[in-house]
């Protein structure tokens, strides 16, 4: 793929990716494990708000 930068904006672009701070090693995305959270901070939620619903009624 071309890139439509000029060489010397390519190549400080370059530069900057190389950089230790940009080189962090990150785990791979999991979305069972989004939805998981998910549906647990729902669930939650849910319960807490019957909870507060039964308590003040």
């Amino acid at each position: 793929m071309s890139s439509r930068l000029n060489p010397d904006d390519q190549q400080r672009v370059e530069q900057y990716l190389q950089l230790p701070q940009n080189q962090v090693e990150r785990r791979p995305f999991r979305p069972w494990l989004l939805l998981a959270v998910v549906v647990i901070v729902v669930i939650g939620m849910g319960l807490l708000s019957r909870l507060l619903s039964y308590l003040v009624l």
